[in-house]
């Protein structure tokens, strides 16, 4: 059944628009969810275990189940069971504070994340993130906001889905503070994730499992333009970018890494 996997694959990744270039990247099976960031790849599988990747291999990262994973400025935050994980001298150590269900490090210092229903999304501010050394809690602010998934970006603010899969953007966020500027609503798709990259790119997976980019950002108009559609020849589950790479999780458990 891998090898069949595996084939359908290379097959997929052959069938990919010219704009984008697919390949297998290293096998992972089972993959679940993936996250990239200041040029590390970390990813869970299926059974709950963590790894990251280091040339063409998969190492695991820790020994505790880890069910989203995200590495960025803050370091490396994980959630299971509704806990929050920091990746702390060779092993995840529980951050008491509030429970989430998904975390995103990638914004300028402050690490993000949404909580089990209602999905109230949290900020964690610079301060406490950079410092949480795997001791005691940590406070999260609540940011009065209803969010199934959140991303931040270090440049152009964070894009977060509610809890009706609209896509919201708030083009500015604080680190030191965690105050944020007004969410805007962008139109167009029905989304179940979204990531923000280091360059402010960004990228989500519709209901349907289909890849978009969102085109046209800048500092002057951090909502972009448009929504670009990225074919891709099965139904994908997750995506991550950083570094001009493309990570894409299949619903069946496989990775590509794209390049444009």
């Amino acid at each position: 059944m891998k090898a069949v996997a595996a084939f359908l694959l290379v097959l997929c990744c052959l069938a990919v628009s010219d704009a984008w270039n697919c390949v297998e990247a290293p096998r992972l099976y089972n993959a679940h969810q993936i996250d990239a960031g200041m040029g590390q790849v970390v990813a869970t599988d299926r059974y709950k275990r963590v790894y990251f990747l280091s040339g063409s291999s998969w190492y695991r990262l820790g020994t505790y189940s880890i069910q989203h994973v995200t590495v960025g400025p803050s370091g490396t935050w994980g959630t299971y069971l509704n806990r929050v994980y920091k990746y702390v001298a060779g092993n995840f150590k529980l951050a008491n504070g509030v429970g989430l269900l998904q975390v995103d490090a990638g914004g300028d210092g402050q690490v993000v994340g949404v909580g089990p229903s209602p999905y109230r999304a949290y900020c964690l501010r610079e301060s406490y993130a950079l410092g949480y050394t795997g001791v005691g809690s940590v406070s999260w602010s609540y940011l009065s906001r209803l969010l199934k998934y959140y991303s931040c970006g270090p440049r152009y603010g964070c894009w977060g889905i509610d809890t009706r899969s609209r896509v919201y953007v708030t083009k500015y966020i604080t680190p030191a503070s965690c105050s944020t500027s007004r969410w805007t609503y962008v139109s167009g798709l029905s989304l179940k994730m979204i990531e923000v990259g280091t360059d402010g790119s960004v990228f989500g997976v519709t209901t349907t499992g289909k890849v978009y980019q969102r085109s046209g950002i800048s500092s002057s108009r951090r909502e972009g333009r448009s929504w670009v559609y990225i074919p891709m020849c099965m139904p994908i589950k997750h995506v991550t970018y950083d570094l001009r790479q493309l990570w894409v999780v299949t619903t069946s458990g496989l990775v590509m890494k794209c390049s444009h």
